[in-house]
């Protein structure tokens, strides 16, 4: 496949995944919520990367980077429906939340570094 194709390809499946998310959410969210919990990205990332002949190691080291990595990001999961149920505005909420998010990951990663976690 050449390979303005196949990363033509790589961007509409993807897209396409975000965008049938988003739209399912309009219908239920749980379901939405389901798809959006599964590791998507990662796993789109995976098969991209395994198309394209990466060392299966290479693969297995990235997987376990996206473990730890997945801590810090469970907590804007929890800060923003706090605020928005608290009445905040969506972007005060938002911006505030992913703020936390970067914090908890600076605050993660010299940490992971100690314990010996390569990233």
């Amino acid at each position: 496949m050449r390979p303005m194709l196949y990363y033509a390809l790589k961007v509409f499946i993807s897209a396409l995944l975000i965008v049938g998310i988003s739209e399912i959410a309009k219908r239920s969210s749980g379901l939405a919520a389901l798809l959006a919990a599964l590791p998507l990205t990662s796993l789109l990332a995976f098969v991209w990367l395994h198309l394209e002949a990466t060392p299966p190691r290479d693969i297995a080291d990235l997987s376990i980077q996206i473990f730890w990595l997945v801590i810090p990001s469970l907590l804007l999961f929890l800060l923003l429906p706090l605020m928005l149920r608290h009445g905040w505005n969506f972007w005060l909420s938002l911006a505030l939340s992913m703020a936390a998010t970067a914090g908890f990951y600076l605050t993660l990663l010299p940490l992971l570094r100690r314990m010996g976690v390569q990233l």
